[in-house]
Formats: C-alpha cells, sequence, structure tokens
C-alpha cells in the first residue's frame, strides 16, 4: 500500500517549507530511514527521513517551491512502476477549499510534533468561542504517542471558531481555530469531520486524503506491531494515569482493544472485568517529573560566542556537550526537535571541542522546543531520561522526564540543577 510522504512541520509558526533539493529521484529504491529530501524555513534547513520503505514515485513538488504543511508531495509505493502522481502540493491546504465558509483570520494548524505524526488527539479546549486571546495563551492541548503539550494562540485577537472537538483525532496540518483581529459576531465551533461533506466534491485529491489518515491510528495492525516487539504504544499521559490507578494496559491488549492507547481508554480499561487481583504497581514503573525555571537564556549568546572565537559551529553539539557534564554517566546524548534527531558521543571531562556525531545509542536525550510555540511539555518515562527546553516569557524551563530505575530522586535533582546552571550561564562550564 502506497505510502504518502508530506512536508512536516518543524516550527509550531510554520506554515509552509521550501525545497531545496531531493536526495532520491522518481522510481529510486528507499529504505525506512534514509534522508529523502532537504527542507528550509524560516528557522532551519533539514533533512527529511522516508517513513517506509519501497520506491519513490508520484512527486509532485519541485526544488525551489514553498509547499504547505501537510500536503502530499510524492508516495513511497511498493513498485517503481507505480508512477500515479501524488496530489499537488499547492491544493492541499484545507483552509483554501473552504475559505469562503470560514472566518477571516489567521489559521491554527495541528502541529506535528514527530515526524512519523499523522494526526493528534485534541484533548481539551482552553478558550471558547468568541474569547479574547494573546499570542502567549494556551488555546487547546494536543496528545501524540510520545506527548501531551499545550498549544498557544500564536497570535492577538479572538477566538473566532473551534474547527475540532475535545477527543477527536485531527491530522496535522488541518487548520483547529481561527484567530480574527476583530470580536466576531457569530464564532462558530464544530466537529474536525464537519467539512466532510463540503469537500467531497473539491477537484483536489488531497482533502479526500486527510481523512482517511485520521482514521488510521485504530487500524488493526496497531495490535500486531505491540504483539512482535512486546511494547505497548500509549501515550505518556495515559501510562502515568494508570500508574497511579494501579490499572495494568495489558489488559486492553488482551481484550483487543486497538493500540495506540490515550486518556479516552482509561474509561475502557476500568470496564473491563478483574478476573484477578490488580498487581501492586512496581518501584520501577515509578517515574520522576522534575521542572527548572530560568530567568534567562545563555545558550544563544554562548553559541554565537562559541562560533565566533573557537570555530565550534554547531549548535547541537555544544549543547549535547553541557548536557553530558550534567550527567556524569552519560557517553551519548541525543538532541531532538520535531522527531529529528541527531546523537554525539560526550567526554568524560566534558571538553565541548571534543563532542562528536555518533550512532550510538543515547543514555540522554534533550528535546529541543526553543522557538516553538510550546510552553509546557508533560513528558512520560522514555527508555533514558529526557530534559525537554521550552520557552518562558523570560528565560527557559527544563522539565526533566525519568524511570526511577534510572536514576534515584537525589540523582535526577542533581542532573536538573547542572543542567539548568549551564544553560542559564554556560560560561560556568568553562570556569
Amino acid at each position: 500500500m502506497p505510502h504518502d510522504v508530506t512536508m512536516p512541520q518543524l516550527g509550531m509558526a510554520q506554515d509552509a517549507g521550501k525545497i531545496v533539493s531531493w536526495l532520491k529521484a522518481p522510481g529510486d529504491a528507499v529504505a525506512k530511514g534514509d534522508a529523502l529530501f532537504e527542507v528550509e524555513t524560516d528557522k532551519a534547513t533539514m533533512e527529511v527521513e522516508a517513513q517506509a520503505s519501497g520506491f519513490l514515485t508520484g512527486v509532485s513538488a519541485s526544488e525551489g517551491e514553498d509547499v504547505p504543511v501537510g500536503a502530499v508531495i510524492a508516495r513511497i509505493s511498493d513498485s517503481a512502476e507505480d508512477d500515479a502522481p501524488a496530489p499537488a502540493a499547492k491544493d492541499d491546504a484545507p483552509h483554501d477549499t473552504e475559505e469562503d465558509a470560514l472566518p477571516e483570520g489567521k489559521s491554527v494548524t495541528m502541529p506535528q510534533l514527530g515526524m512519523a505524526q499523522d494526526s493528534g488527539l485534541l484533548v481539551s479546549w482552553h478558550k471558547a468561542p468568541g474569547d479574547a486571546v494573546k499570542a502567549d495563551d494556551v488555546l487547546f492541548e494536543v496528545e501524540t504517542d510520545k506527548s501531551t503539550m499545550e498549544v498557544e494562540a500564536g497570535s492577538d485577537g479572538y477566538l473566532a471558531a473551534n474547527l475540532a472537538e475535545a477527543g477527536e483525532d485531527v491530522p496535522v496540518g488541518q487548520a483547529v481555530a481561527i484567530i480574527s483581529a476583530d470580536k466576531p459576531a457569530s464564532p462558530m465551533s464544530r466537529s474536525a469531520k464537519a467539512p466532510a461533506p463540503a469537500e467531497a466534491d473539491a477537484p483536489a485529491p488531497a482533502t479526500a486524503t486527510r481523512p482517511e489518515k485520521a482514521k488510521e491510528p485504530p487500524a488493526p495492525a496497531k495490535p500486531a506491531v505491540a504483539s512482535t516487539s512486546g511494547r505497548i504504544l500509549a501515550s505518556p499521559k495515559l501510562r502515568r494515569l494508570a500508574i497511579e490507578q494501579g490499572l495494568d494496559l495489558a489488559r486492553l491488549v488482551e481484550a483487543g482493544h486497538p493500540q495506540p492507547y490515550h486518556v479516552r481508554d482509561l474509561e475502557v480499561l476500568k470496564a473491563l472485568p478483574r478476573t484477578t487481583a490488580q498487581p501492586a504497581v512496581s518501584t520501577a514503573a515509578a517515574t520522576h517529573h522534575l521542572v527548572a525555571k530560568l530567568s534567562g537564556d545563555g545558550l544563544t549568546d554562548f553559541t554565537r560566542w562559541a562560533s565566533q572565537s573557537h570555530g565550534l559551529t554547531d549548535a547541537d553539539a555544544l549543547l549535547a556537550g553541557l548536557a553530558g557534564a550534567s550527567m556524569p554517566t552519560a557517553q551519548t546524548v541525543a538532541i531532538e526537535r520535531f522527531g529529528a534527531s541527531t546523537s554525539y558521543a560526550v567526554t568524560d571531562g566534558g571538553t565541548l571541542s571534543d563532542v562528536t556525531e555518533t550512532e550510538d545509542a543515547p543514555d540522554l536525550i534533550v528535546r529541543d522546543l526553543r522557538g516553538t510555540t510550546i510552553r509546557s511539555a508533560a513528558m512520560g518515562a522514555d527508555s533514558v531520561p529526557v530534559v525537554t527546553i521550552t520557552q518562558r516569557r523570560k528565560g527557559l524551563k527544563l522539565t526533566l522526564d525519568c524511570a526511577a530505575d534510572h536514576m534515584d530522586a537525589p540523582t535526577a535533582i542533581q542532573l536538573l540543577t547542572d543542567f539548568a546552571g549551564r544553560v542559564e550561564q554556560p560560561l560556568r562550564h568553562l570556569l
């Protein structure tokens, strides 16, 4: 079955990306993880990897073209002869087909929090239609398989329209809300599924593709993935609630409930008949969740100084070095941004000039969400400790999530304290 290749969202405020170059030609064989094309936004230039194996076909966007986030630009097919064109990128944006039916204003779209993410679950609204909003006001909460995050309005004005309801899966790049400059006379609220009948007659095939993506998460193939790997696909928030309430997610697997599991599946889990006594929650399942709020951000100036004075131009390597020095047991630190990850080998002495890229599995992950509208991240424990960096109105916020069997509480506190100090005053690391 062909796999659609879409324009990823590399930043919360990103509406489109420019294709700098294709790294594979139509008909080429590609493996999952191969660099497929290079995309440029106003903040970065990144390589985008293939999310499936097969042959590159149906390329519909050329180099130098600006493509809306979420637009289908190519396919990865089972055969190189499958040359059916992908939907034209310029017709993919849903707001173009419904412009007359929606209030005027700036669209807030479902963000892409990971390269392989097709949709996000809208957990709750923090504002009601007609409410006045500021750019940094939290507008809604979204949940994916990896995280639960708050999304800000991004601009001052009024919430003129809610285009999805709490509990709905919304495709990446689809409009979720509209912020208008003037107070709306008739603010609207509707389901994300409501536009489907109107889009049925639209000539662009891209609009028909989006609803299919929203249905992919509950596909019956998901449980099979978990059964072969032994890993249960569940959101961090659901894992935390299940631990707190002494519930076992494996019972959902035994009942054949489709994965991935979200908070909405908690009631299903509670309703399952208890055949045996519920097992006690082990200490290994417990997690540490620590937050440090910094009054300043020393990374930007430090990165500029290191580049100009010492020729250290890789900002991610510098960040990995600071993180590794804060966790003495770490030999490899991964820096992640919206699904793209680079691992670095760090030295015992903490020398920043000796930090180099590596293919080794990380001992510590740093998720850098600076420059986005995300202000809060509730991550569950990963396979290794994770520190998430988010922007505050003044300064930064560092959040550490790790399992209790990764490190004890005093070690976790020391890690976050040391890293926070190095982020706020990086020169302290050199003294």
